[in-house]
């Protein structure tokens, strides 16, 4: 199977309340739902029709069970996913509080390591690395060892320069203080990653991280100056921006009221590989994106939220913005029209002159 998105690292239970507003002391019950960025970000993009799979580890445990099963009933492909037996599944609970937007997360099993940071570099399938029309990775599981070195490997045995027209290396710059001894850490490990990858995506926190602090246009020119083909700065409020060599693209936020604001970002990356691999203008993939983290936001959950394509077409149309791919379509109609037009016109004609002749 060759894989139109190959994610690698983070994967987990998460454990939501299903009592809205409240302290996580106060929350009586509890829902149950696959998790991880790098992992739904795979769902995400499976909702969008695309072929998936997810690089990472599990416990050997029920709960490890339990997310086979979800990849499963998402249709993201689970052949790289294999049990640590040293670890348990980790597990992450989490406040909803959107009036005060406050969505505080809590990590179990994650500390000293997780199983998900225990993927080693010999285990990998560099072969399905190399072929994925785009391969998904993220600052996280850059933390630790073996999963650092695992990572370099893999974004090794995928070069900038190997790879063929319509592929693409995405880094998510996802940077967690907790998993970090210290930001200048996280920096040096970020540019090893860097030299082989072409689109770059985090808000301004974890550019500073990656880059330096700066304006969202001086980060994005520094991640530009690394080699990265496209940077994507999240610029919160004011919605988010995307640079290349030629082309800046702001995209205004999709307003929603807002549940859970954990999730969205994961929805927006699947969105966006969706759209890069459509080969969508950067203006409709940060559209498209936009309006598919906004609606994860307004739903409790995050896999089980991602939206469908129908659903991301929807939200546009009712804002007023554009949607991705029909001015290709009416123009491909237009063009059907015209040369059938023009077929009839020339059948009309020889008409014509055959009856000139008789």
């Amino acid at each position: 199977m060759t894989h139109e998105l190959l994610t690698i690292g983070r994967i987990s239970v998460d454990i939501y309340p299903n009592d809205i507003g409240v302290d996580l002391e106060d929350v009586t019950s509890f829902g149950k739902y696959l998790g991880g960025s790098p992992s739904n970000v795979a769902v995400a993009a499976a909702r969008h029709g695309r072929r998936t799979g997810v690089i990472t580890r599990t416990g050997d445990d029920a709960f490890g069970k339990y997310l086979h099963r979800e990849l499963h009933k998402f249709n993201v492909d689970d052949s790289f996913v294999s049990p640590v037996t040293e670890y348990p599944t980790a597990v992450t609970f989490c406040a909803i509080k959107p009036a005060t937007d406050e969505f505080p997360l809590y990590f179990y099993g994650r500390f000293p390591t997780a199983p998900d940071l225990q993927i080693k570099a010999e285990e990998l399938d560099l072969e399905a690395v190399r072929e994925a029309g785009i391969f998904w990775s993220t600052v996280t599981g850059l933390c630790q060892e073996p999963s650092r070195s695992a990572h370099i490997a893999a974004h090794q045995a995928r070069p900038r320069t190997g790879l063929k027209p319509g592929q693409f290396t995405i880094l998510d710059l996802d940077y967690r203080p907790m998993f970090w001894a210290s930001e200048a850490e996280a920096r040096a490990e970020v540019a090893k990653i860097l030299p082989h990858v072409t689109v770059a995506i985090g808000n301004d926190k974890e550019c500073a991280v990656a880059v330096g602090e700066g304006t969202p246009d001086e980060q994005a020119d520094r991640l530009l100056a690394a080699g990265v083909e496209i940077a994507v700065v999240k610029l919160g409020a004011e919605g988010v921006m995307a640079k290349t060599r030629t082309e800046r693209v702001v995209s205004a936020p999709v307003p929603v009221e807002t549940v859970n604001g954990l999730g969205a970002g994961d929805s927006f990356g699947g969105a966006f590989c969706h759209g890069l691999l459509s080969g969508w203008p950067l203006s409709e993939v940060l559209d498209y994106a936009n309006a598919s983290g906004a609606i994860v936001a307004s739903r409790v959950s995050c896999a089980d939220a991602m939206p469908t394509p129908d659903e991301v077409t929807s939200l546009l149309a009712e804002r007023g913005r554009p949607i991705p791919g029909a001015t290709l379509a009416a123009s491909s109609t237009l063009a059907a029209s015209s040369t059938l037009a023009a077929s009839s016109t020339l059948a009309a004609s020889s008409t014509l002159a055959e009856g000139a002749v008789r």
